[in-house]
């Protein structure tokens, strides 16, 4: 590593230090418990675990669960990316840890693709087109109302059609994810003998099997 390399890493984090601090203490002035913006981000991040809780199908959890989990990281990454880039910024959140809202990356849009995702699965209902739906709500009715409350703002171009592909494309990520997941389950291990014709028969079934979590729903 030369001079200049370390020269440009050391000024980087500085410059990350830097904005760490200010964050934090804009986040004391205007975000802080004493603001009602506060309070209302943590119904934000609390009530939806609550209804999650009762509302879940219990025997479908492992798969919910890893279903939500996988929303939650896209969502966050593309979240993360998209306040990086100053292309939109929430003015209040409820921990000054990331640039975006926590209580929606954690809480309030996994669980809410995931009893999306549930339905879907109870009344055996097109889950693209639900996700469409949802995806659209999202972006055109509960951003901004969170806009006319002050709790988001779109900068440098962005515009709520670009959140729809972001939430669309987050429902497909978490799906085909979820998709590769239920078929190595349901493949048998290698560890397990197998005669050739057996082996045939697995790998044709196979194909079948990853055309239908494509072509489903």
């Amino acid at each position: 590593m030369d001079v200049k390399q370390r020269s440009k890493i050391e000024h980087i984090e500085e410059t990350q230090l830097e904005m760490t601090n200010s964050w934090f203490d804009y986040w004391q002035q205007y975000s802080d418990l004493g603001t009602p913006q506060f309070w209302v981000l943590l119904g934000f991040l609390v009530i939806p675990l609550i209804i999650l809780f009762f509302r879940m199908d219990k025997r479908k959890a492992l798969l919910l669960g890893f279903f939500g989990y996988t929303v939650h990281v896209a969502f966050t990454y593309i979240d993360t990316f998209g306040a990086s880039k100053a292309l939109w910024f929430y003015p209040y959140t409820v921990l000054p840890i990331l640039p975006v809202s926590f209580a929606l990356d954690v809480s309030f849009v996994p669980v809410t693709y995931m009893l999306v995702y549930q339905w879907t699965l109870d009344n055996k209902k097109s889950y693209y087109l639900s996700m469409l739906v949802l995806s659209a709500l999202l972006s055109f009715v509960f951003k901004p109302v969170l806009a006319a409350l002050q709790l988001f703002q779109l900068h440098r171009g962005a515009n709520y059609f670009h959140l729809f592909l972001g939430y669309f494309a987050i429902a497909i990520i978490a799906k085909a994810i979820t998709n590769v997941f239920i078929f190595l389950k349901r493949t048998p291990s290698k560890r397990t003998p197998s005669k050739p014709t057996d082996l045939k028969h697995t790998r044709t079934a196979s194909v079948f099997f990853i055309l239908k979590l494509t072509m489903v729903n």
